[in-house]
């Protein structure tokens, strides 16, 4: 990718300052993932009130990770639903056809 197609974005997580490359666009989808473990780590701490730093980080980070394998599963269980729904209406309509 063109480096010059990057900006550099300075985010604050805990207390630290990141340089983080974002591609071009990709911006406001950088700013909404540092609000989402932001959010996610005042959850933990308020959940874990004596956890700090990295332990604190860490937990949060699987928090979000769980979270996101439960969206992959149940988005998976819609397709496969769908799946389902649309082979059976192939085998409807291919009956049909073929009693015609």
């Amino acid at each position: 990718m063109n480096e010059s197609a990057q900006t550099i974005n300075v985010v604050s997580i805990m207390g630290n300052d990141y340089s983080i490359k974002a591609p071009a666009g990709q911006e406001r989808v950088l700013a909404e993932a540092v609000r989402m473990l932001k959010a996610s780590l005042a959850d933990t701490k308020r959940s874990y009130p004596s956890l700090i730093g990295d332990k604190l980080l860490v937990l949060a980070a699987l928090n979000l990770c769980s979270q996101q394998i439960a969206l992959q599963q149940a988005h998976q269980q819609t397709l496969d639903r769908y799946q389902e729904q649309v082979s059976a209406t192939v085998e409807a309509i291919s009956q049909a056809i073929d009693s015609a």
